[in-house]
């Protein structure tokens, strides 16, 4: 069997095991079709973000529009109880606000309006392994590459693949040097959140004498206003959103845009279309075993990661198919496995007649 279908066979079998996903776990439910070694050879050989692509190529390709999103974020996944390695170490999760010990990782995710449908197209992960010294002069590790030049080289990369019409991104990846990249390396437009105290200059006159505000004490309520920004050569739309949490607080958001031609109403909305990256980051967690394997080494992790990615892909597929959701599908596997296990208990009760004397 060749690489391409086991691979299948793997990202198929995350999608079905209800607990850890396992090499010997395979090779059991293929009744030892499989061997074990087969699949450790698999997670041991070079499945990186270019396997991703090549494996959601044709399905993106289904769903391309011209208005389609590249929606770049990163993400952590706690795993704690994982020795720690260059790919499992400590970050600074900024969700909420404290060093997390895991894997974070930076996808990129092309999404469609036209079908309501996206997938990953790109991941890099953030490997801590070369040695430096802290503040306090401790010795520590950090990643040869930032996650902003990870970015960036994701969005040229999807930029020659597919194509899109806007970035999406939080504040975080907000820098002068991303929006270049994207407004003139790629000659298309991002749509960005701000951090409140982002310093703007309101004419292209006082960016020249070094004047500038922080966004916060612009009157921009449902109203986009021209700005400039410091390092970054052509004016953006700003604008702030100010929206009710779940628990009755009140939130706000400012976003800018290299697209002069945008309205308040349509730079929300499509900006909006950012958390479309954050159901991709649930479902993997909930849906395709993403941190339920036994992995040990950086690569056989890395892998399996990616494998979950790829697992995704076949779920959004289904869901176009079944038109039931990815936790919808996933609730009628567990019920035929639970109902195929209570059939097989059943056997077993009633093949064994002294049973119940023996409990007895």
């Amino acid at each position: 069997m060749n690489v391409n279908n086991l691979l299948d066979l793997y990202t198929g079998y995350l999608l079905v095991t209800p607990t850890y996903s396992t090499a010997t776990g395979l090779s059991l439910v293929t009744d030892n079709s499989v061997g074990h070694d087969q699949i450790t050879r698999l997670l041991s050989s070079k499945i990186d973000s270019r396997t991703l692509w090549l494996e959601t190529k044709a399905m993106v390709h289904e769903i391309r529009s011209s208005e389609g999103l590249l929606i770049i974020d990163d993400s952590i996944e706690p795993k704690k109880h994982t020795k720690t390695n260059p790919l499992i170490n400590w970050h600074y999760d900024h969700c909420s606000g404290k060093n997390v010990k895991g894997v974070n990782f930076v996808s990129s995710y092309y999404y469609s309006p036209k079908y309501d449908m996206g997938l990953p197209v790109g991941v890099e992960f953030v490997k801590k392994d070369v040695a430096v010294l802290n503040k306090k002069r401790k010795p520590t590790f950090k990643s040869k590459e930032t996650k902003n030049e990870m970015m960036r080289r994701m969005v040229v990369q999807a930029n020659y693949n597919i194509g899109f019409k806007y970035v999406l991104a939080d504040s975080w990846f907000s820098s002068s040097e991303n929006m270049s990249c994207i407004a003139q390396d790629c000659n298309s437009d991002f749509i960005m959140a701000l951090k409140s105290n982002r310093a703007v200059a309101l004419s292209e006159q006082d960016k020249a004498k070094g004047i500038y505000q922080s966004i916060e004490s612009l009157t921009l309520e449902e109203r986009t206003m021209s700005v400039y920004l410091k390092q970054y050569s052509d004016p953006i739309l700003i604008t702030k959103q100010v929206f009710k949490n779940v628990d009755g607080s009140t939130g706000t958001l400012y976003l800018a845009t290299s697209d002069l031609n945008l309205d308040y109403q349509s730079l929300t909305t499509i900006y909006q279309k950012r958390w479309k990256v954050e159901e991709f980051f649930r479902s993997i967690k909930n849906n395709t075993a993403f941190a339920k394997a036994p992995t040990k080494t950086v690569q056989t992790q890395q892998a399996h990661f990616i494998a979950s990615m790829i697992a995704h892909m076949k779920l959004e597929r289904l869901k176009i198919r079944t038109h039931k959701n990815h936790y919808a599908v996933k609730s009628e596997i567990w019920l035929a496995a639970t109902k195929a296990a209570w059939k097989q208990w059943e056997e077993l009760s009633t093949s064994n007649s002294n049973l119940k004397k023996i409990a007895a």
